[in-house]
């Protein structure tokens, strides 16, 4: 075994004019979460126990897209979705449609452990919670000031916000009876000044060589009521097995289409590729046009991130001492 190691993301595609402090916010966030995941993988919790108290962290937080700061849909509440794997048996548990639970991911895990499913949706999911005994709250609590304004602007555009920090240089527009014309929008017809978070993650490797991997998010802003993507769906924007352990982040229809997080560990298997060759690989030729980023560790102690965005919020650490936080490529 190579030792453990633990990376951890909040989300690809960053505003080129992102506020210094809101860089420093974040990093301040990432930096929490790396330590606090490095000291539960010091103190001998498994791979798994460490994903979900990181996750659990960030949707704690407001700053990322997950839990509280959710982004809203076009009714304006907010439908989170999470999902969890264990690698040793590839065991897995997710939800969408969660509008009342407090940690997304841990329901995500109770669905794992205590069902005899692998995936809840809204209602059923809602009622699962219930009689787990979860900590609830009222779908207010996920709701932020910035993001009722980022939903306004959105809906003002006429857009779904897919991966809403990413410019788009001459985005083309078209209207009824007229061609299209060069805009200086964003792709989801916002000024590139406006910043909103993303998906979150962590994958670990533990001391034992096994490897886990979760994901949550409050999905798209202005997005359809029911509208589902790739966090909860397992080998898309989740996937844990013996050899590795995956969370991607960005646009989600893309991710969904290239099985991105199975893919890594499926050219690792087929492809003897090494973990970094392996998500380089991925993000180079799986992802077609789409913007999208992950992070990975491997059962020899690896750790790895790629992206094709301009940035992502991401921090990495292994237990030779190795410690990063950044966002910028």
């Amino acid at each position: 075994m190579g030792g453990w190691a633990i990376a951890v993301h909040g989300g690809a595609g960053v505003d080129p004019n992102l506020p210094t402090e809101r860089q420093e916010e974040a990093k301040r966030l990432l930096t929490h979460c790396l330590n606090l995941g490095i000291s539960a993988v010091r103190s001998n919790l498994s791979a798994i126990d460490v994903v979900e108290l990181v996750v659990r962290e960030l949707e704690t937080d407001p700053l990322f897209n997950s839990g509280r700061g959710s982004a809203l849909t076009e009714k304006g509440t907010v439908e989170m979705e999470a999902s969890i794997m264990d690698g040793p048996k590839r065991r897995c548990g997710a939800v969408s449609g969660i509008t009342t639970v407090k940690n997304p991911i841990s329901l995500a895990r109770l669905v794992m452990e205590k069902s005899p499913h692998s995936y809840l949706a809204f209602a059923g999911a809602e009622e699962f919670a219930r009689n787990q005994g979860v900590e609830l709250v009222d779908n207010d609590y996920f709701i932020t000031e910035d993001n009722v304004g980022m939903l306004k602007l959105a809906k003002e555009a006429n857009s779904i916000l897919f991966d809403y920090r990413i410019p788009i240089v001459g985005l083309e527009t078209c209207s009824a009876g007229a061609a299209a014309t060069e805009s200086p929008l964003q792709m989801n017809g916002l000024p590139i000044s406006v910043y909103t978070p993303e998906t979150v993650g962590c994958v670990v490797v533990d001391k034992e060589g096994r490897c886990a991997a979760a994901t949550s998010t409050g999905g798209l802003m202005n997005k359809m009521t029911g509208r589902i993507g790739d966090s909860p769906l397992i080998g898309a924007g989740t996937y844990a097995c013996d050899l590795c352990g995956v969370s991607c982040t960005g646009e989600g229809e893309a991710i969904i289409r290239g099985t991105l997080a199975r893919e890594v560990g499926a050219v690792m298997e087929y492809k003897g590729l090494g973990l970094q060759e392996a998500v380089d690989y991925v993000v180079k030729v799986r992802l077609d046009e789409g913007k999208a980023g992950l992070i990975a560790v491997s059962n020899n102690g690896e750790v790895a991130c790629g992206f094709n965005t301009n940035g992502m919020f991401r921090g990495i650490a292994s237990e030779n001492g190795f410690m990063e936080v950044a966002i910028w490529e």
